[in-house]
């Protein structure tokens, strides 16, 4: 393995297990306030920072002239939906349990490119995707019957987030992966900020927004540092060794987080979670060992 390659690994490593440290740190608010004001803040200071680091590399012209607007648009609103129902599911459900859930982003991004990027739908597909959800119907048994359609909410994380990556695919190429992290933080912002607004007006008690106390304050500050961080190594991540070479270092996430629920908030999987946990992990390396070799038997120009 060269030197870059590995590089990358540790930096892909690096950034999922950081993400974690958030995602237990949105558990530990449990509810201090509004989930819609949590998902605006952590977006709002990335894009401030994206937005910094944009102009000073590349100018006002990326930021003031979007490519194929409607994308970038539709990029931040499934962030949006993804970051909004994870917090609010990890709120109502074990941490490790909301993750392993989410981690079915893959099986739906490939449905999506079959749908809307007119991809061949392949039979391993079909069976990773079966696979998956056999692991989601396992590990969601006692949650379902506790909360309801709640335990559902990590399905729409997944969801949401694959809508983002069809949509990276759709729009790659038309920017620099700089202006395309700001495209979709800023998007993000201002899609939250407007579901922040309507939430506190519905007059629902879990959406009201009022100033938190500041140790919750300084948490949401923490999670928005330590996300734009993650997003950060990931971003190296890939661009030492490429995202598809990374992307099994994503359930790295799972490991820390599992680690993390059961130091903080002592939380352990039981077998029966556990097995649906490697269901849903093998099926989502089988969709990345069959990426990988449809790409290297691509023909060479």
């Amino acid at each position: 393995m060269q030197h870059s390659e590995r590089a990358g690994l540790l930096y892909a490593l690096a950034g999922f297990c950081t993400l974690s440290i958030g995602d237990a740190i949105v558990k530990g608010i449990d509810g201090g306030w509004a989930p819609t004001a949590i998902a605006a803040w952590r977006y709002g200071f990335a894009a401030f920072l994206l937005t910094c680091l944009l102009v000073s590399r590349e100018g006002w012209r990326p930021l003031l002239h979007w490519p194929r607007p409607g994308l970038q648009v539709l990029r931040g609103l499934g962030v949006s939906v993804a970051t909004v129902a994870f917090f609010t599911g990890v709120w109502l459900m074990p941490l490790t349990e909301a993750v392993t859930i989410s981690f079915t982003q893959p099986m739906f991004t490939a449905i999506m490119a079959v749908l809307f990027l007119r991809e061949r739908l392949r039979w391993q597909t079909v069976a990773a995707t079966l696979l998956a959800f056999a692991g989601v119907l396992v590990v969601l048994r006692p949650n379902f019957s506790l909360i309801g359609l709640a335990a559902l909410l990590p399905l729409a994380t997944a969801f949401g987030m694959a809508t983002l990556m069809t949509a990276n695919r759709a729009a790659a190429g038309t920017a620099s992966a700089l202006a395309m992290q700001a495209y979709v933080a800023i998007a993000a912002t201002v899609i939250l900020t407007l579901a922040m607004v309507i939430g506190h007006l519905s007059g629902e008690p879990q959406l009201q927004v009022g100033w938190p106390g500041w140790t919750t304050f300084g948490s949401v500050s923490v999670i928005a540092v330590t996300a734009s961080v993650a997003h950060w190594l990931i971003y190296m991540g890939t661009s030492h060794a490429g995202a598809s070479t990374v992307a099994p270092m994503t359930y790295g996430q799972l490991l820390s987080a599992s680690t993390l629920a059961y130091i903080f908030f002592g939380e352990l999987p039981d077998a029966v979670a556990l097995l649906g946990a490697a269901l849903i992990v093998g099926a989502g390396l089988w969709m990345w060992s069959l990426g990988r070799t449809k790409r290297s038997a691509r023909p060479t120009r």
